[in-house]
């Protein structure tokens, strides 16, 4: 059988549908190339080997018996550690889930049962999804598989470093600050953060609840846009789900898929134009311009004035919701509890507890969030924060009054060596500048390989209006089929 970790998920969709190859033979070949290349790339904190394995002879079994299955029916897909599911771990990348078992699946993880696809097992990520490297897990960094001494970007980093290193076809991300596009970048995949609300967060560890929003990550704008498909709608247990059908993304993707893009206007972000993008990233950018517009698009220049202030309001946003949510997580109920030997409070054992079970860049995210929400500071911090988030929804607003889609640089740079930044949390908050912006609007914003800089991906980012997920989708499908997909070196 040809090597089917090197095929993209609808190649081996048809392969299965065809009976050309089972979905047995398809997970037990990426089980074996993650046992050959995980090592190296420490991408999966866990491999459900069983469970895949019975979940593919369930869909082998269903597909001898005639039934109808779904467009990525056999295909495997990797699971960001955010996500919960039934009996399988859940850490969230921290010491104080370790071990822990959800009694329930999310709804993402549902849908994805439902259409056939068969999860291989729990991808690595920053703790609490909050960093942009995958360096702040507490089960060790992952690695970039173009360079394994460089990050795979964060805080999906496992994901995005399963797909590149050929573990997985598809993989699931969650994207609050730029978590799945910015690994795409660095990584040479794709990453498509949906309209906030247009994915369900039921079942995922909430970081920021006004920003975490759950999405595809591929190889290929259309296997994204088909995994988009499969795990997007309307969830009524997600009080933040929108009760609107997931636009067709797919059809848009086989329409970019053609090269044509004549009647579409792009705006380039003139305050983006000078905030320190590498100049390799800068040169492959606009080369990527330069394609987009022999592909018929047409450019123009749109001024957001406010998104210079995007990366300090959300520095004061997410941090004050996850100061809130990681309330929970008390040594009480589950997960770890340190310090119970009969003799100490409540308290000191929860305060015990937390010290063990949250890393340093958890911990100061919650001390900054509990502040800018401290009496007094309220209306200073997170109050203003929301006021600077409403003025850069005016300017996505205004600017897609002229334009069908903006386009930037997802990331100011290329992946960058491990250990590089952790020691300044501004530099490495500055991975986000281009994606944060989305997330604060709830648009929808998609990361597309654009080219290389000093022998490293660089990704392109097109953001949409609200609800129009299927003009990204359009837009980043017609770039891939000038510019092509990147493939890394072998590993």
């Amino acid at each position: 059988m040809t090597d089917v970790t090197a095929m993209t998920a609808t190649q081996i969709a048809g392969l299965v549908a065809t009976g050309a190859a089972s979905a047995v033979e398809v997970t037990q070949a990426h089980l074996d190339r993650i046992a050959a290349v995980d090592g190296r790339v420490n991408a999966f904190l866990h491999v459900d080997t069983e469970g895949a394995l019975a979940a593919a002879r369930d869909v082998d079994a269903r597909r001898a018996a005639g039934e109808e299955l779904g467009p990525l029916a056999g295909v495997p897909v990797a699971v960001k550690d955010v996500l919960t599911t039934k009996g399988v771990p859940t850490t969230v990348g921290s010491k104080i889930l370790e071990g822990w078992r959800p009694p329930y699946d999310s709804t993402i993880v549902q849908r994805l049962r439902a259409a056939g696809t068969v999860m291989l097992g729990k991808t690595n990520m920053d703790e609490f999804a909050m960093g942009s490297s995958t360096e702040y897990s507490a089960y060790g960094p992952s690695r970039n598989p173009w360079d394994t001494d460089r990050i795979p970007g964060g805080s999906g980093g496992g994901s995005a470093a399963a797909l590149a290193a050929y573990e997985a076809p598809l993989a699931i991300g969650s994207d609050t600050g730029g978590s799945i596009r910015q690994p795409g970048a660095v990584t040479g995949t794709v990453g498509a953060k949906p309209t906030y609300g247009g994915t369900s967060r039921y079942g995922l560890v909430a970081f920021s609840s006004s920003l975490d929003t759950p999405g595809p990550c591929a190889r290929t704008v259309l296997d994204a846009a088909l995994l988009h498909a499969a795990i997007g709608g309307h969830d009524p247990r997600d009080s933040t789900s929108i009760p609107a059908p997931v636009p067709d993304v797919v059809a848009a993707a086989k329409l970019g898929a053609t090269g044509d893009l004549s009647g579409v206007r792009l705006g380039i972000v003139t305050e983006f134009g000078g905030e320190g993008a590498e100049p390799g990233v800068t040169a492959a950018f606009n080369e990527a311009v330069d394609t987009l517009t022999k592909l018929g698009a047409e450019i123009v220049e749109i001024s957001c004035p406010h998104f210079r202030y995007a990366l300090p309001a959300y520095y004061l946003i997410a941090p004050s919701e996850c100061s809130s949510n990681l309330a929970r997580f008390d040594g009480v109920r589950f997960g770890l509890r340190t310090g119970d030997d009969g003799n100490r409070s409540l308290e000191e054992v929860m305060s015990l507890t937390r010290e063990a079970g949250f890393g340093p860049e958890v911990k100061r995210r919650i001390m900054l969030g509990t502040y800018a929400l401290s009496s007094g500071y309220y209306d200073a911090y997170y109050g203003q924060a929301q006021k600077v988030r409403t003025l850069i929804t005016r300017d996505f607003t205004a600017a897609f009054e002229r334009v069908d889609a903006l386009i930037s640089p997802t990331t100011p740079f290329v992946a960058f060596p491990l250990g590089a930044r952790t020691s300044d949390p501004y530099q490495m908050y500055l991975a986000d500048l281009f994606t944060i912006p989305s997330n604060l609007y709830g648009g929808p914003g998609i990361s597309v390989p654009c080219g290389l800089s000093e022998g490293l991906p660089v990704g392109l980012q097109v953001m949409a209006p609200t609800l129009a997920d299927d003009r990204m989708y359009r837009v980043a499908a017609a770039l891939e089929s000038a510019v092509g997909t990147l493939t890394p070196p072998t590993m």
